[in-house]
């Protein structure tokens, strides 16, 4: 009985089927592309009145990016074109590398929203934590926290197994790796729920300070700053709560503690569904810019106004030719 138990949970294959997932990434990857390049070229012009929501911002972006290199790695292995080779690497390298992005995006918008959370009570105690100088330092330390949870995983030397059609990035953890790999889930997962607990708390502050104000002349401007709370909190929530959710009871069933077969299966493409909501933040993200950031909105605002005016002065031109 124990040798055909364990017969059976070797020939428990949850790594596959999964090419209907990469045509949602390569979605999310083309959006995502040109969305991060259009607020490069945004935050590329200097803006003499920059704050600290401007720093975690280029943070955030500069995370989106990652996100972006590391994606079609993920899709060619996902489709099942990828070299063995090219699995390792994306277990030990990319696979790493869009965790990495999911956890400091977080973190960011969580600074988003505590950074408007602070602008609008505008107490002189708290002016020191929003100058730009404090925001970089937050922002390095939170760079550091990150990847010394993350980049062991990628170190962490693997375990030589023979090749097969469907591998799983668990099957190359050695006992180290594995152990590791939950503890960095477990960490991630409560760096998730302290962020969503100042994302709520900062949100809840904010709102209850606009509404106290809602009679006054800047109505119109109070109504627009409650848009861009409940489009930060919906995107957060959507993107990532339904991951934690799953992350937790796929972490133990990478690790044996659920065994059954197809409660692992089930489990996997739970995990693979909510990843690529988390993924969707790429295309989140450039709205996050638009509402603010000033030179995303400016360029933006800029861009189309001049391809509007070419239109119409092109108009213009074949109606006077037609005329003629």
């Amino acid at each position: 009985m124990m040798i055909t138990s364990n017969s059976t949970y070797l020939t428990c294959e949850v790594n596959k089927d999964l090419e209907p997932f990469t045509y949602v990434y390569w979605l999310i990857f083309m959006v995502g592309f040109f969305g991060s390049f259009f607020a490069l070229w945004a935050f590329a012009w200097k803006d003499n009145n920059q704050k600290c929501l401007s720093v975690y911002l280029i943070n955030l972006l500069i995370a989106d990016f990652l996100l972006t290199l590391a994606l079609p790695f993920k899709i060619v292995v996902d489709m099942g074109y990828a070299s063995w080779n090219l699995k390792i690497f994306h277990c030990q390298v990319t696979a790493c590398i869009i965790y990495i992005n999911m956890y400091l995006s977080i973190i960011f918008l969580g600074f988003v929203s505590m950074d408007r959370c602070l602008q609008t009570i505008q107490s002189s105690k708290l002016y020191q934590i929003q100058k730009r100088g404090f925001a970089k330092m937050l922002s390095a330390v939170v760079w550091a926290l990150v990847l010394f949870i993350m980049v062991p995983n990628m170190l962490i030397p693997i375990k030589h197994i023979p090749e097969r059609e469907h591998v799983g990035c668990i099957d190359f953890k050695t006992d180290i790796g594995k152990n590791w790999h939950v503890l960095s889930n477990f960490i991630s997962i409560a760096i998730f729920f302290n962020c969503s607990v100042i994302i709520l708390i900062s949100n809840c502050i904010t709102i209850r300070k606009l509404y106290s104000n809602k009679d006054c002349e800047e109505a119109n401007n109070i109504k627009a700053a409650l848009v861009k709370i409940f489009l930060v909190t919906a995107g957060y929530i959507i993107c990532f709560l339904p991951y934690h959710i799953v992350r937790i009871p796929y972490t133990l069933s990478q690790n044996n503690v659920i065994t059954e077969c197809s409660l692992k299966q089930v489990l996997f493409y739970a995990k693979e569904s909510t990843l690529l909501l988390s993924v969707s933040n790429l295309c989140f993200d450039p709205i996050v810019y638009y509402y603010f950031s000033n030179n995303f909105r400016s360029k933006i605002s800029k861009t189309f106004s001049l391809k509007r005016q070419e239109r119409v002065v092109v108009g213009r031109e074949d109606t006077i030719t037609t005329a003629v």
